[in-house]
């Protein structure tokens, strides 16, 4: 029987379909150098957190298939894994009415000030006829710029529809016909969504290509009263740049799910600018999104080591590689 390690106890739903088909082991650990043992035998790797580097995967002689517990595969050295023929599955779609609805409820609690308000509230200090009321606004007809629309971008836009906005969007991926064809704007960049939208949401996976997509000279195209909501992965917009931004007056405001370091520092500059609201990387952390997730994890794994060719991965070049020419599926 093949065998498969998952790096950290995902839940039951996952685990029961893996443990059907495989010997499953789980370590309770993110590195693979700590269990190398175990590591030298396996024929397949559930991450969560923790990194797949190149050094392991050529450690790793029988190893078929690298899936990870959400879209993101950052943490993983896909290049090397591409290499070996090894797919790199992602849970495509399982966590995105999970972020969006976080993304949601952070564009509401920022343009409310909300954790201001709680906080002054239960320390007896409100100012009950609103001390926000020059800075908050309705969502009713202004702009939703999502940059990137794959599934959770478009789950925002739809919810967006619900308080009536107007969603405009840029994704280097999806057509402009496609986009329209959801009866929202097209945009040819992402400096376009920066300058026209109200409220931005970031929607890419990181990359080399997107690091720093947004920095200092991007927020200041944006609307001085305009907010930007990043629940994708700290490092795609700048750091230090949104800080001052956020201190100078440049934008109205921030939410943030993601940090380039988890978790960050408390001296992190970010984490002290002005008008800013914080989540712990929470997004896709419902009941809801961490069955879909570790079931959609384990049905990818399952479907590669039977030789199957499984559609969401990081890297779908892969079936190019020789190991795969005589596979069909």
């Amino acid at each position: 029987m093949k065998k498969v390690i998952v790096s950290r106890h995902i839940r039951n739903e996952g685990l029961e379909l893996l443990r059907e088909g495989v010997e499953t082991v789980v370590v309770e650990d993110k590195e693979p150098a700590t269990f190398a043992d175990a590591w030298k035998e396996t024929n397949g790797m559930v991450i969560w957190g923790g990194k797949v580097q190149k050094k392991d995967i050529e450690t790793a002689p029988n190893l078929e298939v690298i899936a990870t517990i959400g879209v993101g595969y950052e943490n993983v050295d896909v290049e090397a894994a591409t290499a070996r023929g090894i797919p790199v599955a992602i849970s495509a779609g399982a966590n995105a009415v999970s972020v969006a609805e976080l993304a949601m409820g952070l564009i509401l609690s920022m343009i409310r000030r909300t954790p201001e308000g709680d906080a002054e509230a239960r320390a007896g200090k409100a100012v009950w006829f609103g001390k926000y009321i020059d800075i908050s606004f309705e969502l009713y007809q202004k702009t939703l710029g999502l940059i990137g629309l794959g599934n959770i971008g478009k789950t925002l836009g739809k919810i967006a529809e619900g308080f009536e906005m107007k969603v405009i969007g840029y994704d280097p991926y999806v057509k402009k016909e496609d986009i329209e064809a959801l009866g929202w704007e097209y945009c040819a960049d992402h400096t376009e969504v920066l300058k026209k939208a109200d409220v931005v949401s970031v929607h890419v996976p990181l990359s080399p290509a997107t690091r720093d997509l947004i920095t200092m000279k991007d927020l200041k195209l944006m609307k001085p009263s305009a907010i930007i909501v990043n629940t994708a992965r700290g490092g795609i917009i700048n750091e230090d740049d949104l800080a001052d931004a956020l201190n100078e007056g440049i934008i109205g405001g921030a939410a943030l799910d993601v940090f380039v370091n988890e978790p960050p520092s408390p001296d992190r500059k970010i984490l002290h600018a002005k008008n800013l609201v914080c989540a712990p990387h929470n997004g896709a952390r419902t009941k809801e999104g961490m069955v879909k997730m570790a079931k959609m994890c384990a049905t990818a794994v399952l479907a590669i080591l039977n030789g199957e060719k499984w559609p969401y991965v990081a890297n779908p070049q892969v079936y190019n590689h020789p190991k795969w020419a005589k596979r069909e599926g």
